[in-house]
């Protein structure tokens, strides 16, 4: 495949999984408009962050070739910089929209969104303190992480891709698709919390698979990191190119757990009661979720190191 069709098929794959966010933004950007604010039955499920990451995405993509011409070797930096300084500017005016609720006269947008992650749809209309929830904005840090990860790694897949095609050379194909695979996955269970906030119904005990929702989520964030870390640093000896992205896998998943922990007012969610579910003495964290931090490191681990293994990198 061409470099040209690589460009234009990301551009298009782009512009057509951004189109509902985008409308959807338009939507509310109208009611603010007209009437200063959003009513809550017209609220657009997770307006923010995704309307914002999608104008990120599509400028980043728009931009790859005139910007790998001027700038080849800084190409990548300068878009994942563009991408999220316009990530941070849609969404800091996003935030400023007001939302009309039955909850109170009238609420900021980001308070909205943080009860929306605290519980279904449902529960959030009806029992939404049932966990006595004070918003508090440093929630939003991994609101924001989430987004400049699918902002980045999918802007560091088309770019790599669209690279590869140009140049013809493939040796990073295989540590591409795996950024590929993850970061779509990611999206999608994204997409899926947006309208099911994995089931949770405002109880800090949590049902089966709801925690087997939540932990797949902190894996596979923890992992699309480790792997898009990975993907450029491949090609270097081992240590560098396999034990640093297993490191920043099981940091990014820490950092979901501090900001879970801020969004719950220092608690978290648990799955169960007993040794294996309740915290720990010397940190706010139980023993399962201790082992899903470390799971993803080894995950990204095993998975980077089987690359290298299948294209004859063992040092």
């Amino acid at each position: 495949m061409t470099a040209k069709k690589v460009y234009r098929l990301s551009l298009g794959a782009v512009l057509l999984a951004s189109a509902y966010p985008l409308f959807m933004g338009a939507k509310m950007l109208w009611a603010y408009i007209q009437d200063g604010g959003i009513d809550v039955a017209n609220y657009p499920k997770y307006i923010i962050p995704y309307t914002p990451i999608c104008v990120a995405l599509i400028a980043c993509v728009a931009m790859l070739p005139p910007v790998l011409k001027w700038c080849e070797r800084l190409a990548l930096p300068v878009l994942s910089a563009m991408g999220a300084a316009l990530f941070w500017g849609v969404e800091i005016c996003f935030e400023q929209v007001a939302v009309f609720t039955n909850l109170s006269e009238k609420t900021n947008i980001e308070t909205w969104q943080m009860l929306s992650c605290v519980s279904t749809p449902l529960v959030k209309a009806t029992a939404w303190d049932s966990l006595n929830i004070r918003y508090n904005p440093l929630f939003k840090i991994h609101f924001y992480a989430i987004a400049l990860l699918i902002v980045w790694a999918v802007t560091g897949v088309v770019y790599g891709f669209y690279k590869m095609a140009r140049s013809r050379d493939f040796s990073r194909k295989k540590p591409l698709v795996a950024q590929l695979v993850s970061v779509t996955a990611f999206v999608g269970l994204c997409i899926f919390a947006c309208f099911t906030a994995f089931f949770r119904t405002g109880n800090i005990i949590i049902s089966p698979i709801s925690a087997a929702l939540m932990t797949v989520f902190f894996l596979l964030f923890g992992i699309t990191a480790g792997i898009y870390a990975g993907t450029w640093l491949y090609g270097k000896r081992k240590p560098l190119s396999v034990a640093v992205p297993s490191a920043v896998s099981m940091i990014v998943t820490v950092v979901m757990y501090i900001g879970e922990m801020v969004m719950m007012g220092g608690a978290l969610y648990r799955f169960g009661r007993g040794f294996w579910f309740d915290r720990l003495r010397a940190v706010p964290l139980s023993f399962v979720d201790v082992m899903t931090i470390l799971l993803s490191g080894a995950v990204t681990y095993f998975l980077l190191t089987a690359i290298r293994a299948k294209e004859g990198k063992n040092t």
